[in-house]
């Protein structure tokens, strides 16, 4: 009788961890994940948990580690990140990420990365509310210090440096447990 009480109470506890486990599985497959890089973003993750995984972003990826921001960018924020491209870096001129990997401009390669990155959770919707408001224009200021100018063309969402370079918002709104990035198709750059 006692090991049919002890058989029954590790039956029921089997039972209910296996159902707390399907629940927990089915809780992630619900998440709001967007595919960037080939990879799925979940938005329970922080914003360096996600993008280690997109074959998108490698160059960034690099580019953080190179410029201790790691640490920074796991953090609790909120941030929102604008996340260029492999592409996006390739179209800078031959041998500037080599150059901005080296060990002496690691402060030059923070200044750059920062202005990719702003305080606060701005969604999509938050930047088009800020731009209708602007009378076609945001101003979002970066953790450089410097101004990104937000716009709209037709449907598309675009962001100008201080040099008067354009990215446009490829992917929006790839929500983070500490934030959200969009991806863009340019690397801005602050004024020099």
């Amino acid at each position: 009788m006692k090991n049919l009480k002890l058989v029954t109470l590790a039956a029921c506890v089997f039972t209910l961890l296996l159902s707390m486990n399907m629940s927990a599985q089915s809780k992630m497959m619900k998440q709001d994940t967007k595919m960037v890089g080939g990879a799925e973003m979940y938005p329970t993750k922080n914003i360096i948990e996600n993008a280690v995984n997109s074959k998108d972003h490698t160059t960034l990826v690099a580019a953080v580690k190179a410029a201790d921001l790691v640490d920074a960018l796991s953090s609790k924020g909120p941030f929102t990140v604008f996340a260029p491209t492999n592409s996006a870096f390739d179209k800078l001129p031959k041998g500037t990420v080599d150059n901005l990997l080296m060990t002496e401009n690691k402060m030059m390669l923070q200044t750059i990365l920062k202005y990719h990155v702003a305080s606060g959770k701005w969604n999509a919707s938050d930047i088009m509310k800020a731009i209708e408001k602007g009378n076609g224009k945001a101003k979002i200021e970066t953790l450089s210090g410097g101004i990104l100018t937000a716009w709209m063309k037709g449907k598309d969402l675009y962001l100008s440096d201080e040099n008067g370079s354009s990215a446009q918002v490829t992917i929006a709104d790839v929500n983070q447990s500490n934030g959200v990035i969009h991806v863009i198709d340019a690397v801005l750059l602050p004024k020099s």
